[in-house]
């Protein structure tokens, strides 16, 4: 047998310090298209759409007159499930789009089941009895929770009424909507 040696560990090599090339990563820059892209998926997902179903909405939004951008950020802001979420009704995008899709949704009277159907100025939200336990129970959750201007939301009776068209300014976040619109072009 041979004579054992002491192990010491090995040292880390200077490559480990620094990356491999010449220079070094420096790190990637997006180019115009990342940043487009990077833009777009932030409004996708705080809305928590699809892509079809996205692309079909800056379509429509390119059809309406007036700023592609803010029309888009409009048409966003009036789907029925960020209404619930923007008035207090659920906890998040997704909350909302379950309420809606399961039925406990009345526009005007009437049962909707479509978590992307539009609401206009004038329409009056309201819950089925049988939601209203676990809404009451979100809202308290959610104390401090601020409704828009353009929302008229009735605590006591669960109603909603949409009184303004939103405006860019009011969306919760910053996003840069022309630059979607570009992305799309």
């Amino acid at each position: 047998m041979s004579a054992s040696r002491s192990r010491t560990p090995p040292s880390t090599p200077a490559s480990a310090l620094n990356p491999n090339g010449v220079h070094g990563y420096r790190g990637r820059r997006l180019r115009a298209y990342g940043i487009r892209l990077n833009e777009k998926q932030k409004l996708r997902f705080h809305y928590g759409m699809l892509e079809k179903q996205f692309r079909l909405t800056v379509d429509e939004a390119a059809r309406r007159p007036g700023n592609t951008g803010e029309v888009l950020l409009q048409l966003l802001e009036q789907r029925l499930d960020n209404v619930l979420r923007r008035a207090g009704l659920a906890r998040t995008i997704w909350a909302a789009r379950q309420i809606v899709a399961h039925g406990h949704v009345l526009v005007n009277g009437r049962k909707t089941d479509r978590p992307s159907a539009q609401v206009s100025v004038g329409d009056v939200i309201t819950l089925k009895t049988k939601i209203q336990k676990m809404v009451r129970e979100n809202m308290e959750t959610m104390a401090g929770h601020e409704v828009p201007g353009w929302i008229d939301f009735n605590p006591s009776e669960l109603t909603v009424k949409i009184i303004a068209t939103p405006t860019a300014d009011q969306t919760p976040f910053d996003v840069n909507a022309n630059m979607i619109v570009e992305f799309y072009r």
